[in-house]
C-alpha cells in the first residue's frame, strides 16, 4: 500500500527539523499510526531512531523549547511532553528473554531488527520523518490488511513472540477487546500453549492491562478470551470458579460467571467508572464459596455479599491493586449490593431506608446502578417489575432523606461528649452508649438531633453504667 500521511501539525513540523538535524533515520511507530487509520485521536507519539533517541529527543526539546522533558538513561528512551502531545524518543534495538527472566537484554538494533520485536502487525506501522520520504507508510507485515480486516496477529512465530515477552498474550486480549477483533487463529493457538509464561510478569503489569480491558466499551470480550484460553484461571480464579453450573436432582443455578459478565455490561452502560465496574465483577465473587443445594427449595448462596466483602482486601491484595479509598468502595459496593433489593416492600420501615442512606453515604447512587445493572432476566415482564421496584426503593431513599438529612450522618452524640458527661474513661461502654443513640435514631424513636439524642444519652448511659458497675463489684 503507498501511503502518505499528512503531517501538518506544529508538532510534526518540529520532529521533522529535529531529525534532520540530528542526521539519525527516525519514524514515528505503533499505536499513533495504528490510530491514525482508525480514525481514532491521540496524543502519544512514538519515534524510534536508528541511533541515539536520547539525542534526538534534546535535539526537539530544544528546538520547541519544551520544559517537561522526561530521560531514562539505564532504557535509554527520553518522554518530552509539549502542546498536549506526550513524545517518546527511544533508538532502534533489539530484545531477548532468559527463560525464567521478566526483563529483556536490550542491545541497539537496525530497522530491521525493530520491526520484528514489534508486538503485533497493526503496531509495527512506520511513518517516516525522514526528507525525501517525509510522512510515507512502511508495512513491513501486512498490518494495513489486519486493521481493515479486524485481525489480531504478531509478526513472526507467535510462539516466540509470547514466550519472549508473556505480557503481549494479556495485550492481545486487551486490544482484541478494545478494538473488537479477532484474534488470528495461529497466534491464539500460540498463546494458549504459552499461557503458563505468565506467571513470569508482575501482577502490576498483569492488572495494569485487565484495567485497560476493563475500561473498554465491552469487557466481556476479554473476560471470555481470558476463560476461553486457560489465563483467567491464572491470572484471576476467583473469577474462573465461577464458571460453570452444578445440577442435583434436575435443579441447577444460573452461570455465575455469565451473570458478572452481563451485570459489567450493563454497568459499563451506565457509568465509565473502573471502581464501579469491579464491583460488578465482584459483587458475587463469593457464590462459589457459599452455595448450598437444599432438595425443597434448590440452590441458595446466603451471605455472599458479606464473604465476598472480606475477599475483596484479599483478591485486592494479591493483584497489586489500590488498598486505599478504592478498595473500600468496591468493598462496600459488594456488601450493600443485596439491600436495595430487599427494600422492595410497599411496609419497609424508614428505619430500613435510613440504614440504607446511612451505610451507603455518598456511594449510595453508585450502587443504584450497579442494583440495576444486577438484573439480567431475559423475561420482559420481570425486568419492568424490577425496574419499578427500584424506581419505588429511589423514591422513599428521596422522601426519608429529605425529611431526616442523614446523607455521610455521623450520630450527633460523640465518644468525646460521653466521657465528658459521664467523666469515665475510654473503653467498650462508651461505644455502647454511643450506639444504643445511634440505633434510636435509625429506628425513628428520637429525631435526628443534638438535643434529644444527649437527654437519651443521659438517661440510657446511667443506666448502662451503673449496670456495668454492679457488674465489676460481683
Amino acid at each position: 500500500m503507498s501511503y502518505r500521511a499528512n503531517l501538518d501539525q506544529p508538532v510534526f513540523s518540529a520532529l521533522r527539523r529535529a531529525v534532520s538535524a540530528s542526521g539519525f533515520e527516525s519514524y514515528i511507530v505503533g499505536g499513533f499510526v495504528r490510530d491514525h487509520f482508525l480514525g481514532r485521536e491521540s496524543k502519544d507519539i512514538d519515534i524510534v531512531s536508528l541511533g541515539n533517541g536520547l539525542h534526538l529527543a534534546k535535539e526537539f526539546a530544544n528546538l520547541v523549547q519544551a520544559k517537561d522533558v522526561v530521560t531514562f538513561e539505564n532504557f535509554g528512551t527520553a518522554l518530552v511532553k509539549w502542546s498536549g502531545f506526550e513524545v517518546e524518543f527511544v533508538g532502534a534495538r533489539k530484545e531477548s528473554y532468559g527463560r525464567d527472566s521478566r526483563k529483556p537484554l536490550v542491545t541497539e538494533g537496525t530497522f530491521e531488527e525493530d520491526q520484528l520485536r514489534r508486538d503485533f502487525t497493526i503496531n509495527a506501522l512506520y511513518f517516516s520523518l525522514n526528507e525525501g520520504s517525509f510522512g510515507e507508510l512502511f508495512d513491513p507485515f501486512g498490518g494495513i490488511y489486519d486493521l481493515n480486516n479486524g485481525i489480531l496477529k504478531t509478526p513472526t512465530d507467535p510462539d516466540i513472540t509470547f514466550s519472549d515477552d508473556p505480557l503481549r498474550m494479556m495485550r492481545a486480549i486487551r486490544f482484541a477487546t478494545q478494538l473488537e477483533f479477532s484474534i488470528h487463529p495461529q497466534t491464539w493457538e500460540a498463546l494458549i500453549r504459552n499461557r503458563e509464561r505468565i506467571e513470569i510478569i508482575s501482577m502490576e503489569r498483569v492488572s495494569e492491562e485487565l484495567n485497560k480491558i476493563i475500561l473498554a466499551a465491552h469487557p466481556s470480550i476479554g473476560f471470555k478470551l481470558l476463560h476461553e484460553s486457560g489465563l483467567l484461571q491464572l491470572i484471576f480464579p476467583e473469577l474462573e470458579k465461577m464458571h460453570g453450573v452444578k445440577i442435583i436432582n434436575g435443579k441447577g443455578h444460573k452461570d455465575n460467571f455469565y451473570h458478572t459478565l452481563q451485570v459489567l455490561e450493563n454497568v459499563c452502560l451506565a457509568t465509565d467508572d473502573l471502581w464501579l465496574r469491579w464491583s460488578a465483577i465482584l459483587h458475587d465473587i463469593a457464590k462459589p464459596l457459599t452455595a448450598a443445594f437444599d432438595p425443597q427449595f434448590g440452590w441458595s448462596f446466603h451471605g455472599h455479599e458479606d464473604k465476598g466483602a472480606r475477599m475483596v482486601p484479599k483478591i485486592f491484595t494479591r493483584m497489586r491493586l489500590p488498598l486505599n479509598e478504592h478498595m473500600k468502595f468496591v468493598q462496600k459496593m459488594v456488601r450493600l449490593h443485596l439491600r436495595p433489593i430487599a427494600l422492595v416492600d410497599n411496609e419497609v420501615t424508614d428505619s430500613a431506608i435510613r440504614r440504607l442512606i446511612v451505610d451507603a453515604g455518598d456511594d449510595l447512587e453508585a450502587l443504584m446502578k450497579l442494583c440495576r445493572a444486577d438484573i439480567t432476566t431475559r423475561d420482559s415482564k420481570k425486568v419492568k417489575k424490577f425496574l419499578a421496584n427500584f424506581d419505588y426503593v429511589e423514591e422513599r431513599i428521596e422522601e426519608v432523606e429529605k425529611r431526616d438529612n442523614l446523607r455521610n450522618w455521623q450520630p450527633p452524640i460523640t465518644g468525646e461528649i460521653i466521657m465528658h458527661y459521664f467523666n469515665i474513661n475510654p473503653g467498650p461502654i462508651v461505644g455502647e452508649i454511643k450506639n444504643a443513640v445511634r440505633e434510636a435514631i435509625l429506628e425513628g424513636t428520637i429525631p435526628n438531633s443534638f438535643d434529644p439524642a444527649f437527654e437519651l444519652m443521659k438517661e440510657l448511659g446511667s443506666a448502662m453504667i451503673t449496670s456495668n458497675n454492679n457488674t465489676d463489684a460481683k
